[in-house]
């Protein structure tokens, strides 16, 4: 008699992300004797795609999500070739919101509406359904899916992404259980939805430091000198403060600073970025090496890891850094407390250009200052692999 049981993730992708990286790692260590496995991805794509165990099936993505993700033009033209009236109906009323809501959590909350009467339901039934981040995953998870119990995971401070918390009152209310990384997550989750207290609990994102050192031994192909080298790994996006990072190299220049700043990652501002890397004339000085599915060589030969993040839920990229013993450079967004002891294990400065481009500089040339940092990492106990225990608990 087959006693396992049926678990569905659902996920926007496997792009480069805090929690794509943690839903794979959950993914790799979870115990596949107790449990099947299928994840549904809106769009099957993404540098973790091919890290996903062999056990996990992936389910065919909802077609649906392309008409939103295509021109109007192009939509209306598939759907009416397709004889797709509903979803062509719903394409054209979303057009106000994409063109009007300027808040892109918001806009997504918003698209919903539209896109959820395309969406046909998952018939299958699970033992537990998980949307496993906020907005679009979490409300397919309550709408289309067949799960005796349903999670929804919440994976960054809810309100520094300025949602509107109608949106996810009903959807809370109907979930078994709402789970966030970090305690100041759920701080901020319960005071913008005290009515489900009970319901909020902390995960921490896994990490295996086991994995991540042995990654960290792979060879990097880009020719390029460490010498005074900073590291910044994440999306380049306006949270991920990436622009505050190009405006400190700019300071650092005018300071005469030898300094290397490599960029790992991604995102809607890069075509920004570099332009303005050509504007100030920081060719020399600043490299963007894209999405790298293994970016811990990188790091273990930075100088210095960089995180100049406007807000985050629980850096997963602090804590890989951390588990290498690079000296950390922190802006000062709100959970960065629970992570850095500012001059016992990392330096935290202030939000904005000038105090990153002080802080790179005292800590290039205070070479015992970074040896007081790696051997106080060293002493951290910063697996999180126990974690899985909570998400039994969580799902039985």
């Amino acid at each position: 008699m087959n006693t396992k049981k049926d678990l569905l993730f659902i996920m926007n992708n496997l792009q480069s992300g805090g929690a794509e990286k943690s839903l794979v790692s959950l993914l790799q260590i979870i115990d596949y004797q107790q449990y099947n496995v299928d994840l549904l991805l809106f769009k099957k794509e993404g540098i973790f795609l091919n890290k996903l165990p062999k056990e996990v099936t992936v389910l065919e993505a909802p077609i649906a999500f392309s008409y939103f993700d295509m021109s109007i033009t192009s939509a209306i033209l598939q759907c009416i070739k397709r004889g797709k009236l509903i979803t062509l109906i719903n394409r054209i009323l979303a057009v106000f919101v994409l063109k009007t809501e300027k808040n892109p959590a918001v806009r997504e909350q918003k698209l919903w509406r539209f896109l959820s009467p395309c969406l046909d339901s998952i018939p299958k039934e699970y033992d537990v359904a998980i949307g496993y981040l906020e907005k679009t995953p979490n409300y397919f998870c309550i709408d289309k899916t067949n799960g005796a119990k349903k999670l929804l995971w919440i994976h960054t401070n809810y309100s520094n992404m300025a949602m509107e918390t109608k949106y996810d009152n009903d959807y809370f209310q109907k979930a078994h259980c709402v789970v966030t990384i970090a305690t100041d997550c759920a701080a901020d989750l319960k005071l913008r939805f005290p009515q489900f207290s009970e319901k909020i609990k902390v995960m921490q994102n896994i990490i295996s430091p086991t994995v991540i050192k042995k990654l960290a031994e792979n060879k990097i192909l880009e020719a390029i000198s460490f010498n005074n080298s900073i590291v910044s790994v994440g999306r380049l996006s306006h949270e991920k403060g990436a622009d505050l990072a190009i405006e400190a190299c700019k300071i650092l220049q005018q300071n005469i600073v030898d300094f290397q700043w490599i960029f790992i990652g991604d995102g809607n501002q890069r075509e920004h970025l570099e332009a303005k890397v050509i504007e100030y004339q920081l060719q020399n000085h600043v490299c963007f090496f894209g999405e790298k599915d293994n970016p811990y060589a990188y790091v273990l030969n930075a100088t210095i890891f960089a995180q100049t993040s406007r807000f985050e839920g629980k850096s997963i990229a602090v804590d890989e850094a951390k588990i290498l013993q690079k000296p950390i450079l922190a802006t000062n967004f709100s959970t960065v407390i629970t992570q850095i002891n500012h001059l016992h294990n990392g330096y935290i400065v202030d939000m904005n250009p000038e105090a990153i481009a002080n802080g790179i500089q005292i800590l290039l040339s205070d070479v015992s200052m970074q040896e007081r940092f790696k051997h106080n990492l060293s002493q951290e106990m910063l697996g999180t692999e126990s974690e899985m225990t909570q998400f039994y608990q969580l799902i039985h």
